[in-house]
């Protein structure tokens, strides 16, 4: 499952200076592709647009996309909504029934810049998707800087071969497609060229990179590949990246290559074998501790993050204390914890679960424990000095993912990696000044 990012609350009105109103649901991927999409919308003349890219991951998550859809119309009676992304391509038909939207378009349609022409023209269908499960490749799109984002995400995969019972998400997405890794390196050494001082690889299962390419390379070739092939690139980050898939290579690059930041989020899930069983999972509980340490081993410094499902039908009490342990013996420092909710669709969905109830109040002591483990990772830091990137005044990001806040006067511009010096934090973000 892709990680999540927060969901910003959107622009109140659309700026035709700055292309469509898009506003985005869901993971990191997500808000790459609407940078692409600005910019084919743009290219068509559909500045006036307000175009929602959906999440399928949770059912929060749709209902999150049609309430902001109706809040959009009320807001905007005459502008054109366009729904797109995971929960438009796995539910068209729900959202085509909406009154409030103009069109529907579906993942693959999305990334062309044919359809937003056809868009424009007001010469398309009012459903424009159609079965990702029988796209083979992944088009190679280029961005020059993302829009108001300081670091750049590359996209190296899309789609998932996988089937977790809890998870939606291939139906949205469909199988996996890699990007070639000369594409890749092509599009990180033009991020470069622009100014970007770190770069982002994304995808839908990013660690199974490769294994529809010749030869079935693995991730890590692809690592070591951008390292050597860009040499200017001063940081490298992974995103989100399933823990059984990790190989030689890619170790060895994380844990021996200082240009690569010192931060994992690790697909986990559960820290219950039973309960892995039933996701579906390929990995057990001692498989996770021990590629923690292994790689806490290698590189002290490095950071974990986790996403972790709370309340997953049949979960006893002491299965979702497994849970709770695994933050501590994995030295979890950032977890995105998700209630569980029954997924129409997956297998997840048709077993015997405990309720909404439980799995909220289980989610919050799993949080409360994460804000736990992040104020003991913070403290950690206190005393150093950190090459961070400034993503905006007063606000920065360590390598290994801590949020920094430092004066807003200092004159460090957003994008460039300045040294900071950690004096104390408050739970949630470092406190640091600009070193001289």
């Amino acid at each position: 499952m892709p990680t999540l990012i927060e969901n910003k609350a959107p622009s109140a009105t659309p700026d035709a200076t700055a292309g469509p109103d898009i506003r985005t649901f869901g993971c990191r991927l997500n808000a790459w592709e609407s940078e692409i999409m600005r910019d084919h919308a743009r290219a068509a003349g559909l500045d006036d647009a307000i175009i929602i890219n959906t999440c399928a991951v949770t059912n929060e998550a749709v209902r999150q996309a049609r309430q902001s859809i109706r809040r959009a119309r009320r807001d905007h009676p005459e502008t054109p909504i366009i729904v797109t992304g995971c929960a438009a391509q796995i539910e068209p038909e729900r959202f085509a029934a909406m009154p409030e939207v103009t069109r529907v378009v579906g993942n693959m349609e999305k990334m062309k810049a044919e359809t937003w022409e056809t868009v424009a023209r007001g010469d398309a269908a009012r459903t424009l998707v159609n079965d990702i499960m029988s796209v083979r490749e992944t088009a190679g799109h280029l961005v020059d800087g993302l829009d108001g984002r300081t670091r750049a995400y590359v996209q190296v995969q899309t789609g998932c071969d996988h089937r977790c019972t809890f998870c939606i998400i291939p139906y949205g997405r469909g199988n996996s497609r890699s990007v070639p890794d000369t594409e890749i390196t092509d599009q990180i050494r033009r991020l470069v060229d622009t100014g970007h001082q770190e770069v982002v690889l994304t995808g839908v299962d990013l660690t199974s990179w490769g294994a529809d390419l010749d030869g079935e390379p693995k991730l890590g070739r692809l690592v070591k590949a951008i390292l050597r092939d860009v040499p200017d690139l001063p940081r490298l980050r992974l995103s989100s990246i399933d823990a059984i898939e990790i190989d030689p290579d890619l170790f060895e690059a994380v844990t021996g290559d200082d240009r690569i930041a010192p931060h994992l989020h690790l697909s986990l899930q559960a820290g219950d074998d039973m309960i892995l069983k039933r996701m579906k999972r390929r990995h057990l509980r001692g498989d996770a501790i021990q590629l923690c340490r292994s790689l806490k081993a290698a590189r002290p410094e490095i950071a974990f993050g986790a996403d972790l499902i709370a309340g997953f039908p049949t979960e006893t009490e002491d299965m979702f204390e497994n849970s709770l342990k695994l933050v501590d013996d994995c030295d979890l420092a950032y977890l995105h914890v998700f209630p569980f909710s029954p997924r129409p669709g997956t297998p997840a969905a048709r077993m015997p679960w405990s309720g909404r109830a439980i799995a909220k109040e289980r989610a919050a002591r799993l949080r409360a424990k994460g804000d736990e483990a992040l104020a003991r990772h913070l403290a950690s830091m206190v005393g150093s000095t950190q090459a961070a990137l400034v993503e905006r005044p007063g606000f920065a990001r360590a390598p290994n993912f801590a949020a920094i806040r430092f004066d807003e006067t200092s004159p460090a511009r957003a994008g460039a990696i300045v040294d900071l010096a950690i004096t104390g934090h408050d739970g949630q973000e470092l406190i640091a000044e600009v070193s001289a």
